[in-house]
């Protein structure tokens, strides 16, 4: 703790770190690099309280001496019990944890209500982008229609190598791994988990009502191959791992997808570990903001920016109107690749499985013959559940050679 401040001078504001990690130690050197300018800002400086980590600090103790909350632990438990514990005793809380919001969100928005203080978290969505206090206060009270972006660097990162070199997945990754862009357990970047949570957060932002992990469906990009990219090329596709939450039939749907986008697409042209995030409405139109999505410093930078808007006096709105239902079936188009025995009346005979389900084709490629051949086509707009259903009788297909591979497409800004 400081000394008390000289009269006309105010004390500077104590803050409580947990966790000292690759985020948490970037965050307190960016603290005490840009201090002065913290307190030409907020007209108060800024002190470290104390640190929390597994083998330094007592919470209650830095709980004690502290104002305000930094959480950086990571993790659901027990980083839950802490902010929970801050946040009613007064403490206004800072978080990158966006697992912690996905998992836990409603439990931790109704304490920092009932305590009247405030819980920020800009940089647990898309780092530095500043799309969590965009959504809250500039498109406050305006109607989102859609919400869509890529928002984990590390798939963005695979995907661009992968499409630019035609290596494999196992290679990149491992790359990525080696370039920091990667944690040695990738699973939750890759798998999809990682852009669900963001996904949760800025479901419930965008259309004011809880959205939970549990109800944003998501896949990763473990199973794309090389030669998908290279098809994909041919019909002027770029993959990347997108996620939509968007107003359907009364209600929203929330998904993460790997996802071939046309050129004209705004995100189409975002490579390597960038993030970008494009938010829709009939009153705005579209608005796509893009910057670094994956790194420490980038991570702190947004987490000091929500300090100081807590001591300059600026307090969001968390508002929940109504809770709106998940609409889980939705109409998309999609790649289908096909690995065929190259007999006469295959073609015929997939072209009647798609027909029956309602699947129209727009494109086609053939390449290869005997065991080499290969059909890849990107098919128009159907409901979900359908082109399930017509993928699962193409698997009956006895000239097919492996179980088809489908990716989703996304023409234009959708």
């Amino acid at each position: 703790m400081s000394e008390e401040a000289p009269p006309g001078k105010s004390a500077p504001v104590q803050i409580g770190l947990l966790g000292r990690g690759n985020v948490g130690a970037a965050f307190e050197e960016l603290l005490a690099e840009r201090g002065e300018a913290v307190a030409a800002a907020t007209g108060r400086r800024v002190e470290l309280a104390g640190v929390l980590t597994r083998s330094e600090g007592d919470f209650e103790q830095i709980l004690a001496g502290s104002e305000l909350i930094v959480e950086l632990m990571g993790g659901t438990e027990p980083t839950r019990e802490y902010v929970l514990a801050a946040l009613r005793a007064g403490r206004p809380v800072v978080t990158a944890n966006k697992q912690l919001l996905a998992q836990h969100g409603a439990e931790l928005f109704a304490a920092a209500r009932e305590a009247g203080v405030q819980l920020r978290f800009e940089a647990a969505v898309a780092a530095v982008i500043p799309i969590v206090r965009t959504i809250q206060e500039s498109f406050g009270v305006a109607e989102v229609a859609r919400v869509f972006g890529i928002v984990n660097g590390t798939t963005n990162f695979i995907l661009t190598e992968m499409a630019a070199r035609g290596a494999p997945y196992d290679e990149v990754l491992a790359e990525a791994q080696r370039l920091g862009y990667a944690e040695a357990d990738p699973s939750e970047d890759v798998n999809g988990a990682d852009a669900a949570a963001k996904m949760a957060i800025l479901a419930r932002l965008a259309f004011h009502t809880p959205v939970g992990l549990d109800q944003v469906s998501f896949e990763g990009i473990e199973a794309i191959a090389p030669d998908d990219l290279a098809y994909a090329k041919e019909l002027g596709l770029s993959l990347k791992l997108l996620g939509i939450a968007e107003r359907r039939s009364g209600g929203i749907s929330v998904r993460v997808f790997p996802c071939f986008l046309y050129g004209g697409h705004p995100l189409a042209p975002i490579q390597g570990s960038f993030n970008a995030v494009t938010v829709q409405g009939p009153a705005f139109g579209e608005v796509t903001m893009s910057g670094p999505g994956a790194g420490g410093m980038q991570t702190a930078s947004a987490v000091l920016g929500d300090v100081v808007s807590i001591i300059a006096g600026e307090a969001p709105v968390h508002v929940t109107r109504a809770e709106l239902p998940i609409v889980a079936d939705v109409p998309s188009a999609f790649y289908l690749h096909l690995e065929v025995a190259d007999q006469p009346g295959v073609l015929a005979r997939i072209a009647t499985v798609l027909g029956d389900h309602d699947v129209s084709v727009k494109s086609v490629v053939q390449r290869g013959s005997g065991d080499e051949a290969r059909l890849v086509m990107v098919t128009h707009e159907c409901l979900e559940s359908r082109f399930a259903a017509a993928v699962g009788a193409l698997a009956e297909i006895p000239e097919l050679r492996a179980a088809p591979r489908y990716i989703h497409v996304i023409e234009g800004a959708e």
